[in-house]
């Protein structure tokens, strides 16, 4: 496997040599930026945590030299905190005994130049060597641009695998935006609810950016909890900690679906439960 760049981080916390350790990969999630992944996508963690038989495996696209920074890090240079921020996802990747963790290290500014063939190229690569059968990655209707473009090169570049190499589920995460508006039917159901000791523990490696004032930590575990609770208003929780995701796996089989056309059909739905319970209920005078 060849990347683009040369300072791309690869890092296998059991020692397993490459290619080896990234083709063992069951569940695999590209993230946009470091602690993404434990983020957005803890239900692959979990489901392959102490396994022989499933593997979780990481990659993250860009280097961390945008993160924000105060207290101890508030002079660090770009450069500094690249490093910092490349440590902090290994540690994390050393924690939830990843098969493997890969650290592409292209800018922002890269990921969302749609002319910048590199880094589509970088994640067909990847691709093809795990070929994974669940892949997690953000959603379109995310709010963050870098995201939004990260699962639009992730798209490009599963596309382009031959159809028996594609994975049979592809999940759109929530981060930057709840996916709580989805209708329920239209839900991926990620239970997030093994191991909370892991979990928490992945949540807290990025001392950087929570101690930078963004309490990802506390934020992604409420978020979890608060999922469980108001999923179903007439039954009593099944579980306490959930994950919502957004079936993408229709956008890699049939390449002529616009990602735009795809992701407005779930907003329409959500309109329409929104009117059609309004108008059901409002009476003669509402």
């Amino acid at each position: 496997m060849k990347l683009s760049r040369e300072d791309a981080d690869i890092f296998v916390p059991d020692g397993v040599d490459m290619p080896g350790a990234l083709a063992r990969t069951t569940h695999l999630c590209v993230g946009a930026h470091q602690d993404d992944q434990e983020f957005m996508a803890y239900h692959g963690i979990q489901e392959c945590f102490g396994r022989q038989d499933k593997w979780f495996g990481g990659v993250i696209l860009t280097n961390g030299g945008g993160s924000a920074r105060s207290g101890i890090y508030s002079d660090f240079s770009d450069e500094q905190m690249q490093a910092v921020r490349r440590g902090e996802q290994r540690k994390a990747a050393a924690v939830g005994e990843y098969a493997c963790q890969i650290q592409l290290g292209h800018a922002s500014a890269d990921i969302k130049d749609p002319a910048n063939g590199a880094v589509v190229d970088d994640l067909r690569a990847i691709f093809e060597l795990a070929a994974a059968d669940v892949v997690y990655l953000h959603n379109p209707a995310d709010k963050h641009d870098t995201h939004v473009a990260a699962v639009l090169r992730c798209i490009a570049a599963l596309r382009a695998l031959p159809e028996e190499r594609r994975p049979g589920s592809v999940y759109g995460c929530e981060i930057w935006r709840s996916l709580d508006w989805l209708p329920d039917e239209d839900k991926q159901v990620l239970p997030v609810d093994e191991r909370k000791n892991i979990a928490a523990a992945l949540s807290g490696i990025f001392d950087s950016q929570i101690s930078g004032g963004k309490r990802y930590d506390t934020a992604i575990m409420g978020r979890r909890a608060a999922n469980a609770t108001f999923f179903e208003s007439h039954a009593t929780d099944k579980t306490d900690a959930l994950s919502w995701a957004m079936d993408l796996k229709p956008l890699i089989d049939d390449p002529s679906l616009s990602v735009a056309d795809y992701t407005i059909v779930f907003i329409d739905r959500f309109k329409k439960d929104v009117v059609g319970r309004i108008e059901k209920l409002r009476g003669s005078k509402g």
